[in-house]
């Protein structure tokens, strides 16, 4: 342990401890702009300085780790020398920085712009001189980049790219950080420093992924999502359009975030009575599509396994993990399950079944979802993604989804149409969602957590397989939590199955190549889930923005994740997909069973290997 005081707190710390959080753990908040701890830890922004007695400088405290040598020192957090410093800092960063804040999608969320009001940095006349002027990138389907806004923290380079392993003793305890993907980096130097693609290459010519993660890490408004509430809105006000939406499950454990709720909190019915306020003329929920994923899904697992097919089968609902797949591992795309995403098979259904069943022109129909993510962006554009035409319920090809917004874009229609979110009623009532597809199972709410889906299916598959229902297991709990991987050993029905489960991509890569590479104990694994995200969709690129004074001491993963479980304790429909009524009625009217040709045609996809993935 070392001893020091901090602005005059005694406090004792273990040996390696940081300044920062030694600071932390006596309720002191020291601000960053550049630190993401266990992902960005460079000490490069300098407003983390502080001043040590007898020092001859300011030292970034985001990096200096504390050892026996700092015995007995005295720290100081906002002396004055601190103080002027950070200033200083701040107006060098503004005098090069596009200052219009009221057009930007970060204002009130922007963490330069807190800070510059916190320390009375209201102009950057001082260092006032040439600019650098960049070119917004709007090539990817997802994003823009506008280095107008960027301070070259380099948050995004990290948690794009950083691809290192540590403590590779056990699958489970693989550590990494960042996504290993690299698809930016800084250009240049000095004065003309930019972050972008190598060579400045537009994003969509690159193999981005689409993940977001860039979007959330970003302290500024320098990366955002591509904003489509205004083409919603105007659908919403066309007579001639009905509008859908559907609701993601990972979406109500971050919504509440933006109007104020604290992290985890689930706020599904404030959520649902906005949509309905907002003007769309059916709202139903996401988790019913992956109900539907879970029986499509864990009938082509035991089709696999019994009929010897390939294996091990990875799961297809993180758009963000097809897109890695296809780009950087398209020797497992056989591996991959043929399921569309559940926002996917739910559109497909609306433009199909449900369409026919209210005798509705499915081209009259305009399908919005609600994600936590920003490459269901890009999924809603994919090829292939037509069950109607494949169904041939109509001569066109007609798009299971026409919009995909992000839970931050939810937000920004509810605040634009005035609806004073936290006075909602937060109970479900009976027009909180429609019928058939507005009722989904404990099971599908879960798949907003890294496991969820695994569980969810191994729910269903211990079911097909037992023929049990009541006594079938619920909770599978070594597939649970945020570890980056998890390997579990199960058996069912004189099955034995081996899974394994991962979130983040640079874990991905991990699991990947060591499955390719058959080593002792990932060589029999049968059944895969990879999310693109870390902690999984609860974690998406497109959910509410946590500044870093936040999310570098809270586990916002296991937070939300929280929320999910809870609903999934208390869902009152059932907690197994195969037992839920809607599901029972849409195979029994119109899809047959599992598998059927019909469920092919509307429920399944095709991938395609590829470098560069516009």
């Amino acid at each position: 342990m070392v001893n020091l005081k901090i602005d005059g707190i005694a406090c004792s710390v273990e040996d390696g401890t940081t300044i920062l959080e030694a600071a932390r753990q006596v309720g002191i908040n020291i601000p960053t702009l550049c630190w993401l701890k266990g992902i960005n830890e460079l000490g490069a922004c300098r407003i983390c300085v502080v001043e040590m007695k007898g020092a001859r400088s300011l030292i970034a405290s985001c990096v200096y780790p504390l050892g026996r040598f700092d015995e007995g020192k005295e720290i100081f957090t906002h002396s004055a020398s601190v103080i002027n410093s950070r200033k200083t800092t701040l107006q060098l960063l503004l005098s090069n920085h596009d200052q219009n804040c009221l057009a930007c999608a970060r204002s009130g969320k922007c963490e330069l712009q807190t800070l510059s009001r916190e320390l009375g940095v209201t102009d950057s006349k001082r260092f006032d001189g040439a600019k650098t002027v960049h070119e917004i990138d709007t090539s990817a389907l997802h994003m823009y980049r506008d280095n107008n806004k960027c301070i070259n923290c380099r948050r995004c380079v990290a948690v794009c790219g950083n691809n290192v392993y540590a403590g590779l003793n056990q699958a489970t305890d693989i550590g990494v950080k960042g996504q290993s993907i690299g698809v930016i980096g800084a250009n240049d130097r000095g004065f003309k420093t930019s972050i972008g693609c190598a060579f400045d290459m537009p994003l969509a010519d690159s193999a981005c992924v689409s993940c977001g993660q860039c979007i959330t890490a970003c302290p500024t408004g320098a990366l955002s999502e591509k904003d489509d509430t205004d083409a919603v809105f105007a659908a919403i006000n066309d007579p001639e359009k009905v509008v859908v939406v559907q609701t993601a499950p990972a979406v109500r454990a971050s919504l509440g975030e933006i109007f104020g709720y604290p992290i985890g909190t689930s706020v599904e019915a404030q959520m649902a009575r906005s949509l309905r306020m907002l003007g769309f003329n059916y709202i139903f929920d996401t988790n019913f599509g992956a109900d539907l994923t879970i029986m499509e899904e864990a009938n082509e697992l035991i089709e696999r396994v019994t009929n010897k097919g390939v294996l091990p089968m990875i799961t297809s609902c993180s758009p963000g993990w097809v897109r890695f797949c296809e780009a950087y591992f398209p020797e497992f795309l056989p591996n991959l399950s043929s399921c569309k995403s559940p926002q996917q098979m739910t559109g497909a259904m609306i433009k199909s079944y449900w369409a026919k069943k209210n005798n509705i022109d499915p081209k009259k129909i305009v399908s919005v979802s609600i994600m936590p993510c920003t490459a269901k962006k890009f999924e809603v554009q994919r090829p292939a993604q037509s069950g109607a035409k494949a169904a041939n319920l109509s001569e066109d090809y007609l798009a299971d989804m026409d919009y995909s917004l992000t839970t931050r874009e939810l937000a920004k229609m509810i605040e634009k149409a005035g609806i004073r979110f936290t006075e909602l009623p937060t109970e479900l009532d009976a027009n909180s969602f429609d019928s058939p597809y507005g009722n989904g199972s404990g099971a599908a709410v879960i798949f907003g957590a890294t496991g969820g889906v695994m569980e969810a299916a191994l729910r269903t598959a211990v079911w097909r397989l037992t023929g049990e229902s009541q006594d079938s297991p619920v909770e599978f709990e070594n597939v649970r939590g945020v570890k980056g991987v998890k390997i579990a050993d199960y058996e069912a029905g004189g099955v034995k199955v081996k899974v394994a489960v991962a979130s983040g991509l640079a874990n991905a890569r991990e699991l990947l190549d060591r499955v390719k590479a058959k080593e002792e104990g990932f060589a029999d694994i049968t059944f895969i889930e990879i999310m693109a995200c870390p902690g999984g969709c609860v974690n998406g690129g497109g959910q509410a923005i946590v500044p870093a004074s936040v999310r570098n001491f809270i586990d916002v993963r296991a937070e939300r994740a929280k929320a999910l479980y809870k609903l999934d304790e208390g869902n009152k429909v059932s907690r197994f997909s195969h037992a839920t009524a809607d599901i029972k009625r849409v195979y029994d009217e119109y899809l047959e069973k599992p598998g059927s040709h019909l469920a092919h045609e509307l429920l399944h996809t095709s991938y395609k290997a590829s470098k560069n993935i516009k």
